[in-house]
């Protein structure tokens, strides 16, 4: 896993110096907090993401209007939107954040590989509600102090999402105080999905907070599965993207449950 974690963490850095991040401007966050959105939800709550590339697909979809997606991601039903801030690998950028932002009131989860407080300080500028942390990131030493970041998050009035992998990984997240938990169902060394990843981990569950199933989903078999092994959200990305109606799969993925 080091050696594509490493290639990520460097992209950031790269980010850093090119001053992707270095927003100078406030806008305004959702009124809603994910948590009590996810926990009140009675269909599958889906966490929809506005990504044109990844490391594992390459080009997903020909770049266009960012809110465009967005809102039918909304009007399908997603409970809230993960925008790419990653120009690297990822094709994303703040100002496609900032787009979205104006053009949608739900949650918003900022999406990046952080490994410096400048992204979560630029998260905060963004509007956004969540952050995303990496759990291998810090376990692998490409940043420093989790519960430092965890805490400097919920100082700038984050939620943070810790995604895990592995059992271990998992298990040390929750010595954390992130306030929902991720599973990701990609092995980041081998870019393989398998959606057991979230059913073993899950096996013996005896975590509180919420728990992210993330990656591979493309089915209402999938969110069935997952909703099955235990996990109480959804993260969807790639197939969405691919799809030519966004807005009828993510209806048909939120009402699998």
């Amino acid at each position: 896993m080091k050696g594509v974690l490493e290639k990520l963490a460097n992209n950031s850095q790269t980010a850093i110096k090119d001053g992707v991040y270095d927003i100078r401007y406030a806008n305004t966050k959702s009124q809603k907090n994910l948590v009590d959105v996810i926990k009140n939800n009675k269909h599958a709550s889906l966490i929809t993401e506005v990504k044109f590339s990844s490391p594992s697909l390459g080009n997903i979809r020909e770049i266009s209007d960012p809110v465009q997606i967005a809102r039918q991601m909304v009007d399908g039903g997603a409970s809230a939107l993960s925008v790419l801030t990653q120009p690297y690998l990822f094709n994303g950028s703040p100002e496609y954040f900032t787009k979205v932002r104006k053009g949608v009131t739900i949650p918003l989860l900022m999406k990046d590989i952080v490994v410096d407080k400048i992204q979560i300080d630029a998260a905060q500028k963004l509007g956004a509600d969540v952050v995303l942390l990496i759990q291998a990131i810090f376990d692998n030493k490409f940043a420093k102090d989790i519960d430092e970041f965890v805490s400097y998050a919920h100082k700038k009035n984050l939620l943070v999402l810790l995604e895990s992998h592995t059992r271990q990984e998992f298990a040390d997240s929750t010595k954390t105080s992130a306030d929902i938990l991720g599973i990701n169902n990609r092995n980041l060394d081998t870019l393989e999905i398998d959606l057991a990843t979230t059913q073993s981990i899950l096996k013996d569950r005896n975590e509180k907070r919420i728990i992210v199933s993330e990656s591979g989903i493309e089915s209402p078999k999938d969110i069935q599965f997952l909703k099955k092994c235990g996990a109480d959200a959804f993260l969807v990305g790639s197939s969405i993207m691919k799809s030519r109606d966004i807005k009828g799969l993510v209806s048909e993925l939120v009402l699998a449950i």
